[in-house]
């Protein structure tokens, strides 16, 4: 992951999606939410898959937001807030959240000081 954007290849099949790419100025927060991908609503599905405790991939409506989903272990989820973008927010599996976090917050204070 370069500085300038986030990348995200994950469940592509089942997301309808092969990739997605975010301007690093895009992003508006980041947080560590395991809670998120927990529950069995996830919204209203748009394009994608959702089996409750299995899988959520793709795009979803909830609470007047447009999110996009790419979780299979919810343990390993990040939300990330977007603007000026077609995704309110994503709501992704990252292999090492903490990691991915620092390294996105980092970034961020880099690109605005």
């Amino acid at each position: 992951m370069g500085s300038r954007s986030l990348r995200s290849r994950g469940y592509k099949l089942w997301a309808l999606k092969s990739r997605l790419e975010i301007p690093l100025a895009h992003i508006r927060d980041v947080r560590l939410d395991a809670e998120a991908a927990r529950g069995w609503w996830h919204g209203f599905k748009a394009l994608g898959t959702d089996v409750p405790g299995v899988i959520t991939a793709g795009t979803f409506y909830q609470h007047g937001k447009r999110i996009f989903w790419d979780v299979h272990d919810p343990e390993r989820v990040i939300v990330i807030g977007l603007k000026d973008e077609r995704y309110d927010e994503l709501i992704i599996e990252v292999a090492d959240p903490v990691a991915v976090i620092s390294l996105l917050q980092t970034s961020m204070r880099n690109r605005t000081a």
